[in-house]
């Protein structure tokens, strides 16, 4: 999968980094290698499935889509 992600310079310093395709998916680093790193883990726990997201009703059907 491929995202688009916005780098952006911070006004502290380093840089802000978010995909606006995940709302509230935000990460920060000194430098823009740190950063990239930053938001790669991110997405990653952004998209982790959650035990919470595992409820479902009784007669729900569970299938897998690849994007």
């Amino acid at each position: 999968m491929k995202l688009t992600i916005v780098l952006e310079p911070s006004e502290e310093g380093g840089y802000t980094v978010y995909a606006p395709s995940l709302p509230g998916c935000i990460s920060e680093g000194e430098s823009k290698d740190e950063a990239m790193r930053n938001i790669q883990e991110a997405i990653e726990l952004y998209l982790e499935p959650v035990e919470d997201d595992m409820s479902f009703g009784p007669d729900a059907e569970i299938a897998e889509v690849a994007v």
